[in-house]
């Protein structure tokens, strides 16, 4: 049985969790001995609203992100060792860019562009799926893409989560809702000469972006405060178990290293940070808090399994504080509403 941690918040708790992300949010992620996917900070100034990642499968170390609106028809390629961009691509052949929320790559190689976000939830009678081959020569470049129509089976509405899976290169979306969404099934191939009609095949809670394991096994789903990772056969969820995924100001992105050992988790802001998670059954090392632990509920609920940085038991001080200001601003809340009772 899958548990859904998010849905609707009291005002509340949603304070609480605002100071929360403000005091565990500070300090951007930094490089880690110049290996290649670990904790990292996006430097480049024009990368303001990174709302979507996805691990390089011709680059190593390589990661694909994009703004999230009010920027155009541009995806950079980000290399984790150092934070620096290393490719601009413009998009030809498309329209303006609405709310650009997510990028996936196929497993022909191609780069899959969801322009799906729609923040009045049902504005737009469709949104689009920009795909373009991942370049082989990291540089700037323009490239003609193929733009997809697509509408949803039910009804418009906001999404800003799209994984294509690795395998049969199926695309599904997963709608965002404060009550919990939808996964949406896209056709077997997309096509350019009719709207590709989703279809809701299941259930989801609150999504900000998903990635979908290289061996196409694994679905991880993550919201602003916490993430699952559940089993994926026949295009249908299953059993699911929680990441300790890091509190960030704006959690907006995620994806799995190319190797499968880990999870990347991205934010939204000026020099934001990339944060490394290891996973179970991943096969790569490391000593980072992982799914079904034992922690990562705890973690992904209460702290994020960590902060913003290498995971180093150093950041339990500032933890604390974290925890002792948000202490204190419950009480003083709690005093003010007994004054004006």
């Amino acid at each position: 049985m899958r548990s859904y941690l998010t849905g609707p918040a009291r005002p509340g708790s949603l304070a609480l969790a605002a100071a929360l992300l403000l005091l565990a949010g500070a300090g951007p992620a930094v490089a880690d001995d110049g290996r290649p996917d670990r904790d990292f900070t996006i430097g480049d100034p024009r990368i303001t609203e990174s709302s979507g990642l996805a691990a390089s499968r011709v680059h190593p170390g390589v990661y694909w992100t994009h703004n999230d609106s009010d920027d155009g028809p541009y995806v950079y390629a980000v290399d984790s060792r150092t934070g620096k961009t290393v490719a601009t691509i413009t998009l030809r052949g498309v329209g303006e860019p609405r709310d650009v929320e997510a990028v996936s790559i196929g497993p022909d190689g191609d780069l899959y562009v969801g322009d799906i976000g729609d923040n009045l939830d049902g504005a737009w009678d469709h949104v689009w799926i920009y795909r373009f081959p991942e370049p082989d020569t990291l540089r700037d470049a323009a490239v003609t893409a193929v733009q997809y129509d697509v509408t949803y089976a039910d009804g418009a509405r906001n999404a800003e989560a799209l994984m294509v899976h690795p395998k049969n290169g199926r695309v599904y979306i997963a709608s965002k809702n404060e009550g919990g969404g939808g996964l949406y099934e896209g056709p077997a191939r997309l096509s350019t000469g009719s709207a590709n009609v989703f279809r809701r095949v299941d259930e989801v809670p609150w999504v900000t972006d998903g990635a979908f394991s290289p061996d196409g096994t694994r679905l991880a789903l993550r919201s602003y405060f916490s993430a699952r990772e559940y089993a994926f056969e026949d295009g249908r969820l299953g059993e699911d178990r929680a990441v300790a995924a890091p509190f960030q100001r704006q959690a907006e992105s995620v994806t799995y290293t190319a190797d499968g050992s880990a999870l990347m988790f991205g934010t939204e802001g000026a020099r934001s940070g990339v944060v490394r998670v290891e996973v179970d059954g991943g096969s790569g090392s490391g000593s980072g808090p992982s799914a079904g632990s034992g922690k990562g509920e705890e973690a992904g609920e209460a702290a994020g399994g960590g902060g913003q940085g290498n995971g180093e038991g150093g950041d339990a001080a500032l933890w604390a504080v974290a925890v002792a200001a948000v202490a204190a601003l419950w009480f003083a809340l709690k005093r003010r509403r007994r004054g004006q009772g």
